[in-house]
């Protein structure tokens, strides 16, 4: 999963929170304890096993059936302040980022989040804004927004994800939020801001759904209060994340990378129609869009 190619910009110094963790001087047995994952006289065999065979307490628990890979997962979580789902969470398991935090697949969300920080979010004040656009359907692009979101809000980044897909969304569908009003209901002005969803499982992101399907998906993206509404957005949100329809399908893509000003094209090996991709990248250039360049999925 590479981003191509990297031009040369000049970029603002990317900072940490100098706060602890708020878990960080709490032991892992006592993180576990208090949450009722396992209990006091568990703690105890674990320091004793602990002692004798010189292992880390999580290993320890482990050797003795008495804690699992989610028990220590969840317990380093809080120790480094770094939110994740667990396995009975409900969200969909394409979310990767949440679930597989330290495998290989999101490592490179981390280096792509990396490379869009220092392309585009952290070169100018005013850019707030990414459309994730790719040709046809089935190319990962709904996958790919969502777990993007996930690893900038794991940053610490105020995160929007907008499932700007008025005709075939999954956004709902990935991150369990049924069927409630949405974008489009706030564009038809039968919604206002408490369409916006705060996921409390993964703090720092917020996904607003596509909301009921329209007649008019097209007329509804190119109306004044899309922009309005993405202003308002930019104000509390650091990244704002706006999955879109296949460009292929309908116009709906180019008009949301237009509103953002910056899009991000996803591709898919063994699938995806170069010739379609080119024609893509060139007709957003022309709507003076900037193509920060193009993901490829599976490779």
């Amino acid at each position: 999963m590479n981003l191509h190619p990297p031009p040369s910009v000049h970029h603002q110094p990317l900072t940490v929170p100098s706060r602890p963790a708020e878990g960080a001087a709490r032991g892992m047995g006592q993180i576990l304890v208090e949450s009722g994952r396992i209990s006091a006289a568990d703690v105890e065999r674990i320091l004793a096993f602990q002692q004798g065979s010189r292992s880390r307490f999580g290993e320890a628990g482990r050797a003795l059936g008495l804690m699992t890979e989610d028990d220590l997962r969840f317990a380093l979580s809080v120790q480094f302040d770094y939110p994740y789902l667990g396995a009975d969470s409900g969200l969909s398991r394409e979310l990767v980022a949440a679930y597989q935090p330290q495998s290989a697949q999101v490592e490179e969300l981390r280096a792509l989040r990396s490379q869009l920080m220092l392309r585009w979010f952290g070169t100018e004040p005013d850019r707030h804004l990414l459309a994730v656009v790719s040709a046809d359907r089935g190319e990962g692009r709904s996958f790919l927004a969502a777990n993007l979101a996930i690893v900038f809000s794991q940053l610490g980044e105020r995160t929007l994800l907008i499932d700007a897909d008025l005709r075939t969304p999954r956004q709902s569908q990935l991150f369990d939020l049924g069927k409630q009003a949405g974008l489009s209901d706030m564009l038809a002005g039968r919604a206002g801001l408490q369409a916006v969803v705060n996921i409390t499982a993964l703090r720092d992101l917020a996904v607003l759904p596509a909301g009921t399907l329209p007649p008019n998906p097209q007329e509804l993206l190119a109306r004044p209060q899309f922009d309005k509404l993405l202003q308002v957005f930019a104000e509390d949100y650091d990244v704002i994340i706006l999955d879109t329809s296949a460009a292929s399908d309908c116009a709906d893509a180019h008009t949301v990378a237009v509103r953002a000003g910056a899009a991000l094209l996803v591709a898919r090996q063994g699938m995806s129609s170069m010739p379609k991709l080119s024609q893509l990248t060139r007709s957003l250039r022309d709507f003076g869009v900037g193509v920060l360049g193009s993901v490829l999925n599976e490779a």
